[in-house]
């Protein structure tokens, strides 16, 4: 059967779904905690850890910030002890100044804050122009040549997206201005924001029946007028910072993003100007369990470290190594990495941080990313293995997006909801481990707000809250041998089929898309840590 598909700009839309202005279905709420495809989180706590003592164990963060102030968050936020907060000393001598709850490594001393960004294509885009402009192969060196290859496939990328996106945007400006008026109108004639059933009655007759039908139609398609005007500044975004040329926002850090050597730059501030991705990554890790607000974090007894290192636009590979060390420096167990990127001109130095977290016996947990890509096939960074590699890196777990529903589901033709597997998960028999929930995730955000999010940056912190629940209850346990008993215990999807990510006539099995062919189980989990501890 030959699927009618939404143009793919809608599609992208559902990898960050923020349901603003919408009522969130009481099923979604901790719906990874329970049975069927979830973790069993809830049924373990209840059987088997329920007369147990735990200890507290530390998560790193790397992400774009926390609200350490959010309600459902309070007593979770690591405290850094050797430090005194707020006197301009560093206490503690590890090159950083009142570093309290973690670092930013997107700030300076005054207190400013990056955010927009471009990403790594566009800055290598930028270097090798300044090289190479103006040149033809004939006057290059050897040594420049490869470098000269990149830079024309790095100038192609960039020069092909910034034409699509700027007519994408010019092409959605008139519908958008319509539905802009519409909806505001609509506000104005209720008094407040509209649900879906106002939008029936207003269509059934009234002075609004003709604004009432196109955001029906929108919706028809899966969209809000929120998620719609949130596509409109995506767009805007590519043009402005992510493949922007013309600027260089690292100034305002005021560091050589070079220099690897260079630390101490940023400032304090773990949250940063744009916390709401990394607020959520902490309260699927930790969020307060049982207490009738919000959502139940995996792990009950964890400590969050929030290093705020990935702005909107790619992060540097200088602030990850360097984010990476600290955590591993200040006592994090697990490293919970919700980012990734296509290029890493300084991998070398990466995988030297990597490498520095595994003789430490640290855990890495990756999210494998949000294109419905091969990550086999398709690079993709940071990674488990790098080219360079003979084998991967012990101590790391790539997590894949799954979902609440057993089959895909198809709305008069349209693709309505995801089958077992995340439309969107990256994945690949060899380099992704497992797969966990990742849609329709609802998770603390800033202001003491939750909200429901979507992408494999929701999966890899249900994994890190499953090691840290185990490290908690069997402190014995080996992070290496925690990841084994995570690997060796997953819920086995071999009778499942699910639409291939990408490709919705195409199907195909768990064991096709990630290395176990499964799901998370922190009940199994659970079972095999206690044996393996005795």
């Amino acid at each position: 059967m030959k699927i009618k598909q939404l143009n793919i700009t809608l599609l992208f839309l559902v990898i960050v779904n923020l349901c603003l202005g919408q009522t969130v279905d009481k099923k979604i709420v901790n719906w990874y905690n329970g049975k069927k495809f979830g973790l069993h989180t809830d049924l373990a706590y209840k059987k088997l850890l329920k007369d147990k003592k735990s200890s507290t164990v530390v998560v790193a963060v790397i992400d774009s910030g926390i609200d350490i102030e959010h309600e459902d968050l309070q007593g979770k936020i690591w405290v850094n002890t050797d430090e005194i907060p707020d006197n301009g000393i560093d206490d503690d001598n590890n090159g950083y100044i009142d570093d309290i709850h973690g670092w930013n490594f997107l700030g300076n001393s005054n207190g400013e804050n990056l955010n927009d960004v471009q990403l790594e294509v566009t800055r290598l885009y930028q270097k090798y122009e300044q090289q190479f402009a103006g040149k033809t192969e004939d006057q290059l060196t050897d040594a420049e040549k490869e470098d000269y290859q990149e830079y024309k496939q790095v100038k192609k990328e960039v020069d092909e997206i910034r034409k699509d996106s700027q007519k994408e945007l010019n092409d959605m400006i008139e519908s958008f201005e319509i539905l802009e008026k519409a909806h505001k109108q609509l506000v104005e004639h209720l008094g407040r924001d509209y649900e879906y059933k106002d939008l029936k009655k207003l269509a059934k007759g009234s002075d609004m029946t003709l604004q009432a039908g196109m955001m029906i139609q929108l919706a028809a398609f899966g969209l809000s007028y929120d998620e719609f005007s949130s596509y409109k500044k995506y767009l805007e975004d590519d043009l402005n910072f992510a493949y922007n040329t013309e600027i260089y926002p690292r100034k305002l850090v005021g560091d050589n993003p070079e220099d690897f050597s260079d630390i101490g730059y940023g400032n304090n501030d773990v949250e940063g100007p744009d916390a709401g991705h990394g607020t959520h990554c902490a309260g699927i890790i930790g969020a307060i369990r049982g207490n009738d607000i919000g959502n139940d974090g995996v792990c009950n007894d964890v400590q969050i470290m929030s290093i705020r290192t990935v702005p909107n636009g790619d992060e540097r590979d200088k602030d990850v190594a360097l984010a990476v060390r600290y955590a591993v420096d200040n006592g994090a167990q697990i490293i919970n990495m919700s980012f990734g990127k296509s290029y890493s001109p300084n991998k070398e130095e990466v995988i030297a941080a990597f490498r520095y977290a595994e003789e430490k016996g640290v855990l890495l947990v990756h999210a494998a990313g949000n294109e419905a890509l091969d990550v086999d096939e398709v690079a993709n960074y940071p990674g488990p293995q790098y080219p360079n590699m003979s084998e991967r890196f012990t101590n790391w777990i790539e997590v894949g997006a799954s979902t609440r529903y057993k089959k895909v589901k198809y709305k008069k033709g349209y693709f309505w909801h995801d089958g077992l597997v995340a439309d969107f998960s990256n994945y690949g028999d060899e380099m992704v481990d497992v797969f966990a929930p990742g849609l329709e995730i609802y998770s603390t955000v800033p202001q003491s707000d939750y909200d429901v999010y979507d992408g494999t940056s929701m999966a890899a912190p249900m994994v890190s809250g499953v090691a840290a629940l185990l490290k908690s209850y069997y402190p014995n346990l080996s992070m290496l041998e925690i990841r084994d008993i995570i690997i060796s215990t997953t819920q086995n999807m071999d009778k499942y089929t699910a639409p291939l990510p990408g490709d919705p006539e195409v199907f195909v099995s768990f064991d096709d898309l990630c290395i176990t062919g499964g799901i998370v189980d922190v009940y199994a989990a659970v079972e095999l840590a206690e044996q393996r501890s005795k």
